[in-house]
């Protein structure tokens, strides 16, 4: 995994894109604040590679890392998805007119369907 460098948006979306970083990150959501070593455990890779994917997730700020003694924990931190989400929110208008499109036709062959049937 190298490291990514472009604009918080980009560092957000490479983030993501991993399915081991959402389920990390939806943990972390869950969870709170969580230890290292706790939150690689249901993970079938190895430590070396979580934190490897803790240290995407921290250049994108998605998480952030405090020490107590030896034990460091990991926390969820959210503001880079905000940046994600007004993104995503500007294109939403035309996703929203063709699920609404896909509804209608589904719903009007369902009564067509029904019609049909004895």
């Amino acid at each position: 995994m190298a490291k990514f460098q472009g604009s918080q948006l980009d560092r957000t979306f490479a983030a993501l894109v991993d399915p081991t970083r959402r389920a990390i990150l939806a943990r972390l959501e869950q969870e709170g604040s969580v230890s290292i070593g706790e939150l690689a455990r249901p993970f079938a890779i190895k430590l070396p590679a979580v934190m490897k994917h803790l240290d995407v997730l921290g250049t994108a700020g998605l998480i952030t890392r405090s020490k107590n003694g030896r034990t460091v924990a990991v926390r969820l931190a959210p503001e880079p998805m905000q940046e994600a989400m007004d993104w995503l929110r500007r294109y939403e208008r035309f996703w929203s007119a063709r699920l609404d499109r896909l509804a209608a036709y589904a719903e009007a062959e369902e009564a067509k369907a029904r019609e049909t049937k004895p």
